[in-house]
């Protein structure tokens, strides 16, 4: 997946994910890529700043494996919680089936690769920020506020719309 911060022909930008390029521009000349503040079809990839360390991360050394007789793994947590409200609607209207079914593709592989970290998501992207925690894709819940501050602090995240998955 790639995303792209996109800007319509009235000056709106919006962020945007897409299966790679070539898809963006294909979705794009077929007018199925709208404005989320106008509904135009006529978008652009606007001009994004990179995304810049603030320090360089130590490899950290691999688990060492469980000792014969030792218990297995924990059980991965359970999987994201909905939020409230209706995710089936975005600026007042239903989100169109084509964008629908790619959210809850994005959602299952985002389940699929990376780990739960529920309200804690913060916290733990600063720990992984920092070097203190293992360097990997976390996903979990986080205020208006947590997430502002962790863009303040240079720490790159997403923000998703958190659909149901496709499967009920």
């Amino acid at each position: 997946m790639i995303h792209y911060q996109l800007r319509c022909h009235a000056g709106h930008e919006f962020d945007g994910w897409f299966q790679d390029s070539s898809g963006f521009e294909a979705l794009a000349r077929a007018g199925l890529v709208e404005c989320t503040h106008c509904g135009s079809v006529k978008v652009e990839r606007a001009l994004m700043a990179p995304a810049i360390r603030k320090s360089r991360r130590k490899a950290l050394p691999a688990p060492p494996p469980p000792a014969e007789g030792a218990e297995a793994p924990a059980a991965p947590p359970p999987p994201a919680p909905v939020p409230q409200g209706n995710p089936e609607r975005v600026a007042g209207g239903p989100i169109p089936a084509q964008l629908l079914s790619m959210l809850q593709r994005l959602r299952a592989e985002v389940e699929k690769s990376c780990d739960y970290v529920g309200p804690a998501f913060a916290d733990e992207a600063r720990k992984i920020a920092n070097g203190e925690a293992e360097a990997r894709g976390i996903y979990g819940e986080a205020s208006d506020a947590e997430a502002e501050a962790l863009a303040e602090e240079g720490i790159d995240i997403a923000r998703l719309p958190w659909v149901p998955r496709a499967d009920g």
